[in-house]
């Protein structure tokens, strides 16, 4: 392997702009998962059947689809139905984080459920007690305990999703993975496995460094609890 390639300025470049872009994708992801997520975990503990059996419906459905098969569907179904082509940059970049984030969600919603599931009974009835409704309960209440408790397991699951996002790489979507490939196939076969050998090192660092962070937050909250 020749590992001087790297030092072209283009190659570079080109690296950094395909992290840039999973890197993006990972943090709205996250977010839109989040905000998706936490209204469907309420809505699973709400005694409201219709509620109730949506969101478990909608987290059956999302976990038993794999999810290449989702980033197909969403990447080739919503150039259709909104105004840019899938072949432009914005395409991919759209179609990624409306897939993951909308995917993301049915996992982020059960890790959100055992959340608000692991605060006490006594505090809900606090809340009712002072006239919350359900809804104020929870977010005055009930989350913001919810959230310090599964903020390890939110973050675990983040670090999964940042290594899922390489598979956007099937639909030829700039991402690390993807324009290390284009590199590869632009300076020939026998710099792929210097180029693949650098990505892998690349997801290997950050991943194993976040997931040793997240560990030691872990043992801080459960100190303070």
């Amino acid at each position: 392997m020749d590992f001087s390639i790297l030092h072209d300025h283009n190659v570079v470049v080109t690296l950094a702009q395909g992290f840039k872009f999973t890197v993006t994708v990972t943090i709205l992801s996250v977010i839109g998962g989040i905000l998706l997520g936490t209204p469907l975990a309420m809505m699973r503990l709400s005694n409201n059947k219709l509620a109730s059996g949506f969101a478990k419906f909608y987290v059956d459905f999302f976990r038993g689809v794999p999810l290449i098969q989702v980033i197909f569907i969403f990447y080739f179904l919503l150039p259709k139905f909104f105004e840019f082509q899938s072949d432009t940059y914005y395409g991919p970049l759209f179609s990624s984080i409306v897939t993951f984030a909308i995917f993301e969600a049915a996992f982020f919603s059960e890790i959100v459920r055992s959340g608000i599931q692991s605060v006490s009974r006594g505090q809900v009835n606090a809340g009712y007690a002072l006239g919350f409704t359900y809804g104020q309960t929870m977010s005055n209440v009930v989350l913001p305990q919810a959230f310090r408790n599964m903020l390890p397991v939110l973050l675990t699951q983040s670090i999964v999703l940042f290594q899922d996002v390489s598979l956007v790489y099937v639909i030829s979507a700039p991402d690390f993975l993807g324009n290390a490939n284009t590199l590869a196939n632009t300076y020939g076969a026998e710099t792929k496995a210097t180029f693949y050998l650098v990505v892998a090192v690349i997801y290997f660092v950050i991943s194993f460094t976040l997931s040793r962070l997240v560990k030691r937050l872990h043992q801080k909250i459960a100190i303070i609890r």
